[in-house]
Order: C-alpha cells, then structure tokens, then sequence
C-alpha cells in the first residue's frame, strides 16, 4: 500500500509528515519538483537537518542547482527508493504538494521521451511559421491534442509535435492514463487549510524566511550562475530576490510578489488535487496539518 499525504504550500505538510512518518515507521518520499536541488533550502521550505536526521527522506538535494529534471527523471528515482524501504521493512509516505509527481509517483503512468535535436528543428520551424502555424499542423494530426492547447501556447505545440515526430503516435495518445484515478495500491490523505488561514501562514513563512538568511542564499545561488539555470530558477520567490539583490526592484516587492505567487500556486495546487477522487480530505485551521496529526495517522494506517 502506497500512503500520501498531500496539500498546498504552507499547509503544514512537512511537520506533520514527519510525525505520522514517525507513528507509522515510514520513509518520506518527497513529490516536489524543488527540493531534488542542493543549496536551495530556506526558499523552498526544505526540511531542516535534523528533521532529516530523524526520518529518513528520499529526493531531497539529489541534483545540482544547475540541473534539469524532469518528471519522468522523478518518477524513476521515486520508484527506486520505494523498492528501497520496503527491503528494510519500512511503510513508505510520499509527502508533498505537488500532484504531478503525486500521480508519477504512485500512478503507472507513462511519460513521452524527449529529444532536443528534434526540439531544437520544431523551435527554428516556429521563427518561420509562428505559434499560429505550429498549432494548425498539429490540429491536423491530432485534433484531440489540439483541442486542449491554445493556438497561441507554441511552447506546448511544439512538444505535442515533438512526442508525435519521436514516438510515431499522437501525443493525445498518452493522456489516457491521467483520466483514471486507481484506488487499489494506493490511501491519500490530503490538508485543507482555509483561504484566509493559508494566506496568513504564507505571509509568515516568507518573513522567516528573510529571517532565516534567505537573501544570502540566493546571492550564493546567484554567483555559482542563477538564471541561466532551466528548471531550478523557476522556484517562487528566487527570481524576484535575485532582481533585488541586483538592484532593480525593491525588498517589498520581493516580499509581495512571493506572497503573491504562493497564493497562486496554492490555488493551482489544490485545483490539481481536487481532480483526484482518491484523496480524503482534512479540514486544518491556522495551525494548519499538525492540528489533524491524529486523524491524518488514523486513516493512513488502515489496512
């Protein structure tokens, strides 16, 4: 059986994941895409060393800043360390608030592979044809696909193209998966925190954060070469505090514009999770998971 305890940023998931992993002599397995990186602790609310220490955590500070990483990388690393812990004999807890790799995670679900010859050929075509053109190809190979992108997103159109140029097949022919949510293998327990009680705990953590050393942190990120970096620059919060730090905007707009954005990631958070009818819901207040430790470890542990 496969146990997940899931929510939005700020809810509380890391502490109480802890101590449910504790009463039921769990691994954490970690579904987010920021914490696989080393030196990116206080932004992203990375658990502390010590909490580290006394749980064992899996796909924290496995890469370099510098690094991409996709899902389908995540989903192989995440099924490693699940072979991992059960031959010590151990429950394994994915914890985390990102339901992508939620569902790579516990779903057997298959990614489309990559190729950046054939990416890179799609990007040229598009200096020439434009989104526009891009689009209309791919609505003449596969409408379904289509139909779910907007003409004007060629980001989206050329990896539609990509898979179809790769694979031989439609990309849409991979997202059947995603529409089935498989309840056997698999108990999701996820935290409901208030609108108004989750902004408050966002507005406090990115003040501890500034507390805690944040700004060093990213001025330490920024002379190893942040920005140039694909996947891990796009973490909420380092941008706006490396266009600080360099000068062009001020430390109230950093803190606004990541409060800003966490609110917003909160609300895409929960709009993904709410799809899955697996996940069985906890209502927390400000004190957000820890308030419902007890009934989280109750209905994890049922066999």
């Amino acid at each position: 059986m496969r146990l997940a305890l899931v929510g939005p940023t700020a809810s509380g998931k890391t502490e109480a994941a802890l101590e449910v992993a504790a009463r039921l002599d769990a691994e954490i397995v970690s579904c987010d895409s920021m914490l696989v990186y080393r030196g990116m602790d206080i932004g992203t609310a990375k658990p502390t060393a010590a909490q580290r220490a006394a749980t064992p955590h899996h796909l924290i500070d496995v890469l370099a800043p510098s690094e991409s990483f996709s899902v389908a990388a995540y989903q192989a690393l995440a099924h490693e360390s699940f072979e991992a812990i059960a031959s010590r004999g151990h429950e394994v807890l994915v914890a985390g608030g990102s339901g992508l790799h939620l569902r790579a995670a516990v779903d057997a679900l298959v990614f489309p592979p990559t190729d950046p010859d054939v990416r890179a050929q799609l990007e040229t075509e598009a200096c020439v044809l434009g989104a526009s053109g891009l689009y209309e190809r791919l609505a003449s190979f596969d409408p379904q696909a289509a139909a779910k992108i907007e003409p004007g997103n060629q980001r989206r159109s050329i990896r539609a193209l990509e898979v179809a140029a790769i694979t031989g097949r439609e990309f849409s022919s991979f997202a059947t998966a995603w529409d089935s949510y498989p309840s056997a293998g698999v108990r999701i327990a996820g935290i409901d925190v208030p609108r108004d009680a989750l902004t408050e705990r966002i507005g406090v953590r990115v003040e501890e954060m500034l507390a805690a050393g944040w700004l060093d942190e990213v001025q330490g990120l920024m002379d190893q070469g942040f920005g140039e970096w694909l996947t891990s620059s796009q973490a909420i919060g380092y941008a706006e505090a490396a266009r600080h730090l360099a000068g062009e905007c001020t430390l109230e707009e950093v803190l606004v514009g990541t409060v800003r954005r966490t609110k917003a990631l909160a609300r895409r958070q929960m709009a993904w999770f709410r799809r899955d009818p697996r996940i069985r819901w906890f209502p927390a207040g400000v004190t957000g998971a820890l308030g419902v430790t007890d009934e989280l470890t109750e209905y994890l542990q049922r066999g």
